[in-house]
């Protein structure tokens, strides 16, 4: 017997065809069995007559979330959840699911607990595919322009990002750190390749509760030669416009399931992106929104949302203050106190999506700088070594897939971004 999809019996519209899936909703009565059968493309209304007796018997043993196989006519109902409906003329039950834990106005936290069963769900369902077209087109958007795949090891010896927020594991007899990010190993990739991107887990102890923070994240993430920061900023705005150009072309049911307004993906798509030093943020939070928010600290997410949202698109802040950022971001030679760096903050209050920088060639520089933050130079003499030996210009940023797909889908917490979310409070199941 040949089956096909919900989605491509849908598209059908009429005829006979043979389904097979769960049960994902059931209403019963003296007539009828109301099945509604999901799998994972679509839902369709099934319905049983109580003229069959035995097919009818078996229908009314299913429970939520049973598996099975359904044969009939199908034909347009527009009372039905999706416009059809499947005269059933056949059904062979496969497994009859014991009572399902979840039914309606369970908290968060319950379905965190039950995320395995939970990742069923159509929101769950819908956010997953439209993350797969986010990591897709990623890779799409960079090798259309010319950049290599290139791989960095998940255990490293160096911090790259603070060390307060390593995560330290056992290595044989010696200790090494979770992954904070590809970039140094990028930066010795693009002596070779050029141009190279990569997608892979990052790792940050990090002891937040906040909706914006994971301990496990995927990060994409670019390194380029030659490359200076007006450049860098660019390349990240195409990569935003790209993504979700895709996301329309390919997930624009999933996003009617979230009830996402897709006007704004749609104007995110195609608008230019403004970009703005720290300086002018400041200015703008102070004068025109009454904050007092001093040169020299760095934006919090309510200071963030805000700038975004005046601007009601994804704007580039650049050049932040020298000294609350990272040994590898150098200071602007015009103006030392302002570092070669930039953030992309998305609005609707998802804030922070991408950050970069050009990158620090100045070896005396970054060796103080990593004093300062309490770390051995001599432990990141390979690094420095790519400013020995035909050092050049070349900058990067990285992506926190999870919070462009958060943004895309209007989620309320970044836990449902990833299918199984890992934080301070969270490593199961």
């Amino acid at each position: 017997m040949d089956y096909i999809t919900v989605e491509e019996a849908l598209k059908k519209g009429a005829g006979k065809v043979n389904l097979r899936g769960w049960v994902y909703r059931i209403r019963m009565s003296n007539k009828f069995v109301f099945i509604v059968m999901r799998d994972h493309t679509d839902i369709i209304q099934c319905v049983v007559k109580a003229e069959d007796k035995k097919l009818f018997e078996e229908a009314s043993k299913l429970t939520m979330e049973s598996s099975l196989k359904v044969s009939g006519e199908l034909k347009k109902d527009e009372r039905a959840p999706t416009g059809y409906e499947l005269g059933v003329s056949e059904l062979e039950v496969v497994q009859i699911a014991e009572p399902f834990p979840i039914t309606k106005d369970f908290s968060p936290e319950f379905l965190l607990d039950n995320r395995h069963l939970w990742i069923r769900s159509r929101k769950i369902n819908a956010v997953l595919k439209i993350r797969h077209t986010v990591t897709g087109a990623i890779h799409g958007f960079f090798r259309s322009r010319g950049y290599y795949e290139f791989d960095a090891p998940i255990f490293q010896p160096n911090m790259s990002e603070g060390g307060s927020t390593l995560f330290e594991v056992k290595y044989f007899k010696d200790k090494v750190y979770l992954s904070q990010s590809w970039q140094l190993y990028a930066e010795a990739g693009i002596f070779s390749l050029g141009k190279i991107y990569n997608m892979s887990p990052t790792f940050r102890s990090e002891k937040s509760k906040t909706s914006r923070h994971l301990a496990e994240f995927w990060m994409a993430e670019m390194e380029a030669a030659w490359m200076k920061l007006d450049e860098v900023t660019e390349v990240a705005k195409d990569e935003i416009r790209f993504i979700l150009k895709k996301v329309l072309e390919n997930n624009r049911k999933e996003l009617e399931i979230l009830e996402r307004d897709v006007s704004l993906i749609e104007k995110y798509a195609k608008e230019k992106y403004p970009t703005i030093k720290y300086a002018e943020a400041l200015g703008l939070l102070n004068k025109t929104y009454k904050m007092d928010v001093p040169f020299g600290k760095d934006l919090r997410t309510i200071e963030e949302a805000k700038i975004a949202e005046h601007f009601k698109l994804p704007v580039v802040v650049t050049h932040y203050p020298t000294e609350i950022m990272g040994f590898y971001k150098p200071p602007n030679r015009e103006n030392p106190k302002e570092a070669l760096c930039f953030d992309m903050l998305a609005p609707e209050g998802y804030c922070e999506i991408i950050g970069g920088s050009e990158r620090n060639l100045d070896i005396k520089d970054m060796e103080n700088r990593l004093r300062k933050e309490g770390e051995d130079p001599k432990t990141y003499d390979w690094y420095l070594d790519l400013r020995r030996y035909g050092s050049a210009p070349h900058s990067g940023y990285g992506l926190g897939v999870e919070r462009v797909v958060a943004w895309i889908c209007g989620l309320d917490n970044i836990k449902d971004a990833i299918p199984f979310p890992r934080t301070m409070l969270r490593k199961t199941p």
